[in-house]
């Protein structure tokens, strides 16, 4: 691998996290013991523990260590959840699943996802609330081979993040997201009113490995939410 000590350092680190070497949760070695391992200085490990927290992959305790991050729901809406109220406060919203089958992806699955072609989607319809009305309606399709046995409550609320439940019950853990948005009259099938003007997000989610593991489609109620994001 070519690139700069540090780099190649973090992409070590990355592969090792991803394989399940340390789990979500649980401490890293210590930095001279990593340093040893690795072969480099302590201060090129330091950068790349650095590049691994900026990427949430880790996350450092002052005089405790260095520990793997754990996804929350707290996390997961703070970091993936881009919606705020016409006021510009943000909502914590809820969410019910309305539907999840098995089935052969679409050609538009497969391509997003990068699976072979017969390949197996489990698809879900979620809608998510905000102050207890309806307010996004939610098509994600993700790998049947990944998610083996996986089930979710139907017509209930759903007490965990996606992310969340990614992680604890699979393994993956996604560190981050591509989004495309466009203006799109409401599909029919959801709370809101087909033809409603809504915000179309398509979303692609991708696990500290690299790989695609979620293709989500959603519908945000522009009547009274926004979509809203910080460039830095």
């Amino acid at each position: 691998m070519s690139g700069p000590l540090y780099a190649r350092a973090e992409a070590a680190l990355r592969a090792r996290i991803a394989a399940g070497e340390w789990k979500p949760g649980k401490a890293l070695p210590t930095e001279p013991a990593l340093a040893g391992e690795l072969g480099i200085s302590q201060g090129t490990l330091r950068r790349a523990l650095a590049t691994l927290e900026r990427a949430r992959v880790i996350e450092r305790r002052q005089g405790v260590g260095t520990f793997v991050a754990e996804a929350t729901s707290e996390r997961a809406l703070f970091h993936f959840f881009r919606v705020e109220r016409l006021d510009g406060t943000r909502p914590v919203p809820t969410s019910r699943v309305l539907s999840l089958t098995r089935r052969r992806a679409s050609e538009a699955e497969r391509r997003a996802l990068g699976l072979a072609a017969g390949a197996a989607v489990l698809f879900m319809e979620r809608e998510r609330l905000v102050d207890g009305e309806p307010a996004i309606l939610e098509r994600v399709a993700i790998p049947a081979a990944f998610f083996p046995g996986l089930t979710l409550p139907i017509g209930v609320e759903l007490k965990d993040e996606l992310y969340v439940l990614y992680q604890r019950g699979f393994g993956l853990t996604v560190t981050r997201v591509e989004e495309w948005l466009a203006a799109t009259p409401a599909p029919a099938g959801g709370s809101m009113p087909e033809g409603t003007p809504v915000l179309n997000v398509a979303r692609l989610a991708f696990e500290l490995g690299g790989r695609a593991v979620e293709w989500r489609l959603s519908w945000l109620d522009t009547r009274r939410l926004r979509y809203a994001v910080t460039l830095a």
